[in-house]
């Protein structure tokens, strides 16, 4: 088949990215034939599929947050690879005179409302004249702020009334003080960056790290990783079917998505894992009710691993009696909706219980893109809750249209993952992807269309096979920047 015509010259490079011949194969075969759409069966709501802590739980909840935070079981995981580039794009395309109307309309509101960013001062002070070309070349010339190039996570986000100004990085930091520094001051938090930007992070954290440290009596344990080359995947012509080159002749390897993070997240050998974009963070005169929030959620999944690892336990003594095992057969049904006659026996329930756990806020939808939470029937024809992406659901059958137009809820991306089993070894995460479950979409390098393949998503296809608890987060707690413009947004201009 054309499509998997490798050339001698490409394998040096496969080496070198630690891919091999039957991964390149698979991935070729995905784009030739990519698998079928994701079957909803149904949108999770509340009550069915989405759960809503009683308030009379709240205190027992949060106590059981602090009993994990203080022994050290928590550390916080940020993926936070993603650069500024499309925060900016529409003011480089005024300034590369490719803009849309829509690309001036951001522009004009933009240079508007200069004043009210977090970098306006540092704007002042590279910009002489009041011409709207002057303030654009300050944002984003090489010899001014240069904000489409830094990686997202360096962008200053928040100026605070006293003058501090924070970015997006400096406020994961703060906001793990809050969640998961444990009794002996530790705070561990986890960034997944660009290579290039290593040096960066570093020099941001050498400014600002002892400041938090002393103001909040923590003492930081940070780590990095990069996204593993060995995840790259191959991109092929949608007209010809053949792997996709450069001018050159050399072939394209394309970075594999946040899918390709599972590794990385393995690699930290974690116990309690909460996972959090990067920019879906607030400032300090919104962060008590993230903070509550957030324990909840924590609350939430050490309560049901607790009843899991028992259960366990039970079943590995011996002494899981027919009244125990029915009471797991409901807490099971009842917590993850899997079927009764997939439970019949003690094995069966050891089965389907003895995997990775998850517990992801999701919000009310009010019109921000994302994934949902719906009912998903596999291959097999098990349906078990799952979020899924707008890219994974064929929005031309009717039926499938309806239920998407149906959803209550959407994913913002806050979870928190127990990684370790009940004998607190660490899961072999791999086993629980649906490798199928991979993003096929048309993109373009040098002016040419390609086709691109993206590993599971993290919190889509590559936890396909964990046990997912769904758990209702106020929208006060969202608050993304997906453009500039966001950062206009309430939620990020500090009130005094």
């Amino acid at each position: 088949m054309s499509s998997l015509m490798l050339r001698a010259t490409d394998h040096p490079l496969l080496t070198r990215r630690g891919l091999s011949i039957d991964e390149v194969q698979r991935q070729a075969e995905l784009l030739r034939e990519p698998p079928p759409p994701a079957d909803l069966v149904r949108p999770c709501t509340v009550g069915d599929g989405i759960h809503r802590p009683a308030s009379a739980r709240h205190d027992e909840l949060t106590r059981r947050w602090s009993e994990a935070a203080g022994s050290g079981r928590l550390r916080a995981f940020v993926p936070a690879s993603g650069a500024a580039s499309r925060m900016f794009r529409g003011l480089q395309a005024v300034r590369n005179q490719t803009a849309t109307e829509a690309d001036r309309d951001m522009t004009e509101t933009a240079l508007a409302a200069k004043d009210r960013f977090a970098f306006a001062d540092q704007l002042r002070e590279l910009t002489t004249g009041d011409e709207p070309s002057a303030w654009l070349d300050a944002m984003l010339d090489t010899d001014g702020l240069d904000l489409a190039r830094l990686p997202k996570a360096l962008i200053p986000f928040h100026r605070y009334p006293d003058g501090e100004v924070r970015t997006a990085f400096d406020e994961q930091l703060v906001e793990a003080c809050h969640l998961v520094r444990a009794d002996n001051r530790v705070c561990r938090l986890h960034f997944t960056v660009q290579p290039t930007a290593k040096d960066r992070f570093e020099q941001r954290i050498d400014r600002v790290a002892s400041t938090f440290e002393q103001r909040y009596d923590v003492r930081y344990e940070l780590s990095f990783s990069v996204q593993d080359p060995a995840t790259d995947t191959i991109a092929v012509d949608p007209e010809t079917g053949e792997l996709f080159r450069d001018a050159a002749g050399d072939l394209v390897l394309r970075p594999g998505g946040h899918g390709a993070l599972l590794r990385n997240l393995a690699a930290l050998d974690g116990d309690i894992v909460l996972i959090k974009n990067i920019d879906n963070i607030q400032g300090d005169d919104r962060r008590p009710t993230v903070i509550a929030e957030r324990r909840l959620l924590i609350g939430t999944l050490l309560d049901i691993q607790e009843r899991i690892h028992g259960l366990l336990r039970q079943i590995d003594a011996g002494s899981l009696d027919d009244t125990s095992l029915e009471e797991g057969r409901r807490f099971a049904h009842a917590t993850f909706g899997i079927p009764v006659e997939n439970l019949e026996t003690a094995e069966d329930l050891r089965v389907q219980l003895d995997r990775p756990l998850r517990a992801c806020g999701m919000v009310v939808n009010e019109g921000e893109p994302g994934g949902g939470p719906f009912w998903v029937r596999s291959e097999t024809g098990d349906v078990r809750a799952q979020i899924v992406e707008s890219a994974q659901i064929d929005h031309d059958d009717p039926h499938q249209a309806s239920l998407v137009a149906a959803a209550t809820h959407f994913n913002p991306v806050d979870l928190v993952c127990a990684v370790r089993d009940h004998q607190g070894r660490s899961f072999d995460l791999n086993r629980f992807v649906d490798p199928r479950t991979v993003f096929i979409a048309d993109k373009s390098q040098d002016g040419r269309r390609l086709r691109a393949l993206e590993h599971p998503g993290l919190w889509n296809g590559a936890m396909a096979h964990w046990l997912t608890v769904f758990v209702e987060v106020p929208a006060a707690t969202f608050a993304p920047v997906k453009t500039v413009l966001d950062l206009l947004r309430p939620q990020h201009q500090i009130s005094g």
